[in-house]
């Protein structure tokens, strides 16, 4: 006989998971990657995770880095720091801000055809890496040796971001994105629902939890 924990744990897997949007270089991306999973399964739901280059949001955008603003360059860098402290994370301003991340975001695709889980692990690792300790995505020697003390064999994913398939996946991916309408990161889906940044954390909790909200009568 199938007991009423069992239907209601078998419902919450039939919900559709809430779409999750970063980019390795996106100080934000990495603050709420380290929430995002928490708010999610507090309402019975999983998280898909996409790992996007904010260079090319930007450019159909018509965006730039919010560091390269006049005035709000100096202001962005604070609330960097200030957001992470807030969240109760380690946060350590990168050496080189931004950096191109396709390596790093095509190791995740590799990885995510064999096994999301995996590909979760080193999108955590990347971006704590990056933000706490200043490794160098770009670079690979850096990137090398991060995936070795991760558990990836760096030789193979090496041969994956050089490799035509994740280039074209990565590409794929993210004209996928901008297609779905994301222009920075983090960007989230919750039911269709588009919400960006990290700071949107207490409206993707109550939608999550009651739905679209409701106008005052």
């Amino acid at each position: 006989m199938i007991d009423d924990r069992f239907l209601a744990e078998n419902a919450s897997l039939q919900r559709p998971p809430l779409q999750f949007y970063f980019d390795f270089s996106s100080p934000y991306s990495y603050i709420a990657s380290e929430w995002v999973e928490a708010v999610a399964a507090r309402h019975g739901r999983r998280v898909q995770w996409h790992a996007i280059l904010l260079g090319a949001t930007f450019q159909v955008a018509e965006l730039k880095p919010p560091i390269m603003h006049p005035l709000k360059g100096d202001y962005s860098v604070r609330d960097f720091e200030r957001s992470a402290r807030f969240a109760g994370l380690p946060y350590a301003r990168p050496p080189a801000f931004p950096i191109p991340t396709q390596f790093a975001a095509r190791v995740f695709w590799w990885l995510h055809d064999q096994d999301p889980d995996r590909a979760v692990a080193w999108a955590h690792a990347g971006l704590r890496a990056y933000f706490t300790r200043g490794v160098l995505l770009h670079e690979p020697d850096a990137l090398r040796q991060l995936l070795a003390d991760s558990g990836i064999d760096a030789a193979a994913a090496e041969a994956a971001w050089n490799d035509p398939t994740w280039k074209l996946k990565l590409k794929t991916e993210n004209e996928a994105a901008i297609a779905a309408g994301v222009f920075g990161a983090p960007f989230f889906f919750v039911d269709g629902e588009p919400f960006w940044g990290n700071d949107r954390q207490a409206q993707i909790d109550r939608w999550l939890a009651s739905g679209p909200f409701k106008g005052l009568a």
